[in-house]
């Protein structure tokens, strides 16, 4: 084997980690993906000989590229939480092996939706310290700043994420007891049965082609049951984000995709893509 070839196989070993790392920082799988080929082309432009540590190259790597496409999306405005919902993994059982590394830790969509309200340097500096435990003196040079100075950007993260995403319920069978009492409440349970079944601070979030729309509050959310109406006659149980979900189906086709978030046994969160263009984008299928 010549060292290209070995260069290649090494990067491919340490594929699933840099998708793993770009997704939390981007909150985007195409955007992940175009970040792990950017860094392929910077490892095979690089004499790699005196790297001891390649994963810890490679992560240093992606992160800059994913820092600089923050930077140019928050520029631009592009993609920010009035637009659109981040991209959600999608997977048949939570023991799916192809996506399984980049859920690993139940990085929720409610966690990514928080992450999107920091600025690039806070996101980066954030997902590598406190999602991979990346020290700070070697993150410190990916955001230029000091080592001090990274830690109290990292801590001030970590105190917007603790302040808005609560920890979310784990137990997936749980998860889908609640979902189920949901589904009763919404399709003709009224609306004390609605309020019951959630979170008080709940958040609805739903992203259709013409834009996002977001509801706060158990009362305004269970008012505004005509939403529930992109839950189609059809549902098929998916793991999205490693937590439970439903896609629904009209007429044998994708109609959306429900993303719940539970904590306490209460719906904390409900977030629903029903533009179908972006759900076929995504991959997400009636089967």
């Amino acid at each position: 084997m010549d060292l290209e070839d070995l260069l290649a196989e090494q990067f491919e070993d340490n594929r699933s980690h840099l998708r793993a790392v770009a997704y939390r920082m981007l909150g985007s799988l195409s955007d992940a993906d175009d970040a792990v080929q950017e860094s392929w082309i910077r490892l095979s432009r690089t004499d790699a000989s005196g790297v001891d540590n390649l994963r810890g190259w490679l992560t240093t790597v992606i992160s800059r590229i994913c820092l600089d496409m923050l930077r140019t999306r928050q520029s631009r405005r592009e993609d920010s939480l009035d637009a659109r919902l981040p991209d959600p993994v999608v997977t048949a059982a939570a023991t799916d092996p192809e996506r399984a590394a980049v859920i690993a830790d139940a990085v929720g969509i409610a966690l990514l939706v928080v992450l999107d309200t920091l600025n690039p340097a806070e996101r980066v500096a954030f997902v590598l310290h406190d999602l991979f435990a990346v020290p700070f003196e070697l993150i410190a040079p990916i955001v230029d700043r000091s080592t001090d100075a990274t830690k109290m950007l990292t801590s001030r993260a970590r105190r917007r994420v603790q302040g808005v995403a609560t920890a979310p319920d784990v137990d997936l069978a749980r998860q889908r007891e609640v979902v189920a009492a949901f589904h009763a409440a919404s399709r003709g349970g009224g609306l004390a049965a609605l309020v019951a079944v959630l979170d008080p601070d709940v958040v609805l979030r739903v992203d259709r082609a013409e834009g996002l729309t977001v509801i706060r509050g158990a009362a305004a959310v269970a008012s505004q049951a005509v939403l529930f109406g992109t839950l189609g006659p059809i549902e098929r149980p998916v793991v999205v984000n490693g937590a439970a979900g439903i896609v629904s189906i009209v007429d044998g086709a994708v109609f959306s995709l429900v993303a719940f978030t539970i904590v306490g046994g209460k719906i904390a969160a409900l977030d629903i893509i029903a533009d179908q263009a972006r759900l076929a984008a995504l991959g997400v299928t009636a089967e």
